[in-house]
């Protein structure tokens, strides 16, 4: 705009320029002499007129020239200033567009430091409650240990009383006893003199020698010896075997009723059920492809047969069992049931198990307050869960026996966790007995040794098969622990061939002893009566004859828990009245 008003004024002056010409011409025409003629005035003026026509029409010319020029200026402006416009507003949106990508680029980049941050703190937090837990499991495992002391203190008090009155009554038992000795050295003159009487009255009677009547009297005074030693010493067994029964009983009575241990037995089979019956057939797939591929990746056996939606899972192995069960249950919520789908779930499941079982083997320590086994032994530890013997879970038996073993060490004042470790490894080796062969003993015996166990649970293992003898106060603890576990009622069971057999060899034991008329096994094998003929066997010999009968039970029979022997002597003497 302000180049057009610069042309118009340009054109402007032009026109002054011109007019100015034309009028210095005129002027300058009229100062000349008058000899020039009128013609040559008038035609100076044309010219001027002309010149000043010209001048106007270049004028106008410029001027038009000017507006084009103006108009092609503003145009090219316009052009120029639209396409820096354009630009700016190019460039503008490529600022925005990138401005939007880094804002985006840095909420993501916030977003994902926030996810951390949350998925840190809860780690932390869950580290946190772990810590807690622990904590208090600890906590818990203080008060009662300071409440097993303050029992322990309380039953040392019970004792020392105990032993002072137990120390009066021995003080009166020897003032008896030699009072008692006393009156048997007057009863031994006696007998001296009667036995003189008695030799000279029967070589009197009798015409026996001395020799004779010597032989005969000895023979008597044996007999009767014999006869009061035996009273003596059943006596004193019996004083004995009550008081440690009673002390035996009482501990281990306690330390069953603190343990409330689950029983578990387990079979052969395994039922799961499908969703409908159609699965049957998508199970065994065509030619029976799927159930073969099965089979043979699991080791198990798969019954399908007329029972509506239900499917059988067959193995003596537990772990394959329950493989095959979490694999089978998976393919069946998939719905994908194929060889290839069917090698993939099982390797998975495999996987998982591995550490589902490493898993169950550090819970168990850390249950026992075992912190310091090494973790090498968390597997094998963890594998008895799927180990049965007589049907009974090793895992389960391992910890009842490890508890009850505990306890009894706490009452009596032993290392209660070398007693717990050493109950909870004595069977470790069955973990891997069924695979690399052998004696479970030898074998646990070796992975001990390779983790670094000490020599009481190498002892435990050994003793509570007979192998070696118990070293360790803490191990015949163990012993005598697992003999509970396996005798408690329900705990294991046994094929009805075997039980007959073992209660027909407990009969025939006992009835190869002579001066016994007849014997039955009762209470399931757990008790045998034994009745004796009167006649020959006296009521000293009968009781003889129930250790004699127990010694030889205990040299030829394996049995679970304890057999008790009752022998029954009965003499009955009739007479009729008339």
């Amino acid at each position: 705009m302000g180049l057009e008003v610069l042309f118009v004024i340009v054109g402007f002056l032009a026109l002054t320029v011109g007019v100015g010409m034309g009028f210095f011409l005129s002027r300058k025409g009229n100062t000349a002499p008058q000899m020039e003629t009128i013609p040559d005035l008038e035609e100076k003026r044309r010219e001027a007129l002309e010149v000043v026509s010209k001048a106007r029409e270049e004028a106008q010319e410029l001027i038009r020239k000017a507006q084009e020029e103006a108009r092609e200026l503003r145009l090219s402006a316009e052009r120029e200033a639209e396409k820096i416009v354009r630009l700016a507003q190019e460039e503008a949106d490529r600022l925005r567009s990138t401005l939007k990508e880094e804002t985006e680029k840095i909420r993501q980049d916030l977003e994902k430091k926030t996810k951390e941050m949350e998925e840190y703190l809860a780690e932390r937090r869950q580290e946190v409650q772990r810590l807690e837990q622990t904590l208090h499991h600890k906590e818990s495992n203080l008060e009662r240990r300071v409440q097993a002391i303050e029992r322990r203190e309380e039953e040392l008090y019970r004792r020392e009383r105990e032993i002072r009155d137990m120390e009066k009554q021995i003080d009166q038992a020897q003032r008896s006893l030699q009072a008692r000795l006393k009156e048997l050295e007057d009863r031994a003159k006696e007998l001296e003199s009667l036995r003189h009487r008695e030799m000279l009255e029967l070589q009197r009677i009798a015409s026996m020698t001395l020799e004779e009547a010597r032989s005969e009297l000895l023979r008597r005074v044996e007999e009767e010896a014999r006869l009061e030693s035996l009273r003596l010493m059943k006596r004193i067994e019996e004083e004995a075997r009550e008081r440690a029964e009673f002390e035996a009983k009482k501990i281990i009575t306690t330390s069953v009723q603190r343990l409330s241990s689950e029983i578990a037995i387990n079979y052969t089979t395994t039922t799961i059920e499908l969703p409908s019956n159609e699965f049957k057939g998508r199970i065994i797939g065509r030619e029976g492809r799927n159930i073969r591929t099965f089979e043979l990746l699991t080791g198990v056996d798969l019954i399908i047969d007329d029972t509506p939606d239900v499917v059988t899972i067959s193995s003596f192995d537990p772990m394959r069992r329950e493989l095959a069960k979490e694999a089978l249950e998976r393919l069946i919520q998939d719905g994908r049931i194929h060889p290839a789908r069917i090698e993939e779930v099982v390797a998975e499941v495999k996987k998982g198990m591995d550490e589902n079982i490493r898993k169950m083997g550090e819970e168990t320590c850390m249950e026992l307050g075992l912190y310091d086994i090494n973790p090498g032994l968390y597997y094998y530890i963890g594998k008895l869960y799927y180990r049965t013997s007589y049907s009974q879970n090793v895992l389960l038996h391992s910890k009842e026996v490890a508890y009850i073993a505990g306890l009894m060490a706490e009452e009596l004042g032993l290392d209660a966790k070398t007693a717990r470790r050493a109950g909870l490894l004595h069977d470790v080796g069955k973990a891997v007995s069924h695979e690399l062969g052998g004696s479970h003993t030898d074998i646990g015996i070796e992975l001990c040794k390779r983790y670094g166990e000490p020599d009481p649970v190498l002892n435990a293992i050994r003793a509570h098969h007979n192998e070696e003898p118990v070293r360790y106060p803490e191990v015949a603890l163990v012993c005598a622990a697992d003999a509970l576990s396996a005798a408690r009622p329900g705990a294991r069971r046994e094929t009805l061939e075997a039980y007959l057999k073992r209660l027909e060899k407990l009969e025939e034991i006992v009835k190869s002893f002579k001066g016994v008329q007849n014997a039955y096994a009762v209470q399931a094998g757990r008790e045998v009566r034994v009745i004796v003929s009167p006649e020959e066997i006296g009521d000293e010999e009968a009781y003889m004859l129930s250790k004699n009968i127990a010694r030889k039970i205990e040299e030829e029979m394996q049995f679970p828990g304890q057999i008790k022997v009752v022998v029954i002597r009965e003499v009955r003497h009739v007479e009729y009245a008339k």
